[in-house]
């Protein structure tokens, strides 16, 4: 049985070029890149020729790329700092946002008193800037956390637009670009942002090794202590084969980027299309959304809902539901619980999520799954 992985903002597989360039250095460069003999100080090069490698690619310095273990640990560690040591008395973030934002915001609400304040959202998914606006009326040390793209809806946010609005009234700028890193251009000389995310493993590197973008003085202070590392923002010894196989899969990708664009885009537009034509009740779920998310709500039965996924896994098709970090939850997706009606929350929504990697045959069989349950 063919396996069709149709899940890639959940996940991506290994460029092979990473997997060679992190087995190189397992087996041969394994010095601690803070000790000082031939084998440390080879470990450190490799350490820094990857973070210069990950700042060229957006357009930054080497000395604001931090590394951590994910994005997770890179949103906590930024909206923590930013309320403890840059007396940040308000976050403006919105209902959809991935819950390393969302959850962290609340929690942060309640430890400090901190004002957390939702921007509204559209039907189509996105962000009201003009209540982003009016919320900005108020004059306090604010931080504003929206996401870049969508980790369900694939629902795209303007951030230049965003961004400029920030300036205009001096507030801080945060977003979690987890889904958009590696896909599509992000030019930080030219965008006033002060801080973004990332994680190797949505862009083809490996999981369990992440970066923040953090825009030299800033002021932001660790999360927590233990040694000198990244400048003693992060304390840790580095795990440098994941570092180095980020900073290759991340030059891969832009470098094959408008290609792997054009491709995808055009995978996106058929598997639409036969969705449509093959399920003609069918809605999609967001307007103005990134080339390599659809998110479909399916006219089935209530009977057929709560086991499509498992039964398409049966079929060897992984799809998802929503957000990863949630898929084993009975509750709807809290995205898609701000933009459609209950009555459509009572249907299967699946986020389809495709990379270079996949083919139209990878969608003929998802819709050949669909047709037979």
């Amino acid at each position: 049985m063919k396996k069709v992985y149709l899940d890639n903002a959940s996940t991506t597989p290994l460029y092979p070029e990473v997997i060679v360039e992190m087995t190189k250095i397992l087996t041969e460069d394994y010095g601690n890149p803070s000790s000082t003999h031939s084998l440390g100080r080879n470990a450190k090069s490799i350490l820094e020729l990857s973070r210069k490698s990950i700042a060229k690619q957006l357009n930054a310095t080497a000395a604001e790329i931090i590394f951590t273990s994910c994005g997770t640990e890179a949103n906590n560690w930024i909206l923590r700092s930013a309320v403890k040591d840059l007396k940040v008395t308000r976050i403006i973030t919105s209902k959809i946002e991935h819950h390393a934002v969302l959850h962290t915001a609340m929690a942060l609400q309640n430890e400090y008193g901190i004002q957390v304040d939702f921007v509204n959202i559209k039907s189509d998914g996105e962000v009201d800037l003009t209540h982003l606006v009016e919320l900005l009326s108020e004059e306090k040390k604010t931080l504003v956390s929206l996401m870049h793209v969508n980790n369900e809806t694939g629902t795209i946010l303007d951030l230049g637009r965003v961004s400029q609005i920030c300036k205009e009234h001096d507030v801080l700028f945060h977003s979690d670009t987890v889904q958009s890193i590696g896909k599509t251009e992000i030019n930080l000389q030219q965008t006033p942002i002060d801080f973004i995310v990332a994680s190797a493993h949505k862009f083809h590197g490996p999981k369990g090794v992440g970066f923040a973008f953090v825009r030299k003085n800033s002021g932001l202070q660790p999360l927590f202590f233990g040694g000198e590392q990244e400048k003693g923002q992060r304390p840790g010894t580095e795990a440098l084969h994941q570092i180095a196989g980020m900073a290759k899969a991340l030059a891969l990708s832009y470098t094959n980027l408008d290609q792997d664009r054009n491709y995808i885009s055009d995978l996106k537009t058929y598997l639409k299309e036969r969705l449509k034509t093959d399920f003609p009740d069918s809605k999609f779920n967001g307007e103005n959304t990134f080339y390599n998310i659809v998110n479909v709500t399916l006219p089935f039965t209530a009977d057929k809902t709560s086991m499509i996924v498992f039964s398409l896994d049966m079929k060897g098709i992984a799809v998802s539901r929503g957000s990863a970090c949630q898929s084993g939850s009975i509750r709807p997706s809290h995205v898609l619980a701000e933009m459609l009606t209950q009555e459509d929350l009572k249907k299967p929504s699946l986020r389809i999520s495709l990379s270079h990697f996949n083919t139209k045959e990878d969608i003929d069989l998802l819709i050949e799954g669909l047709k037979s349950i």
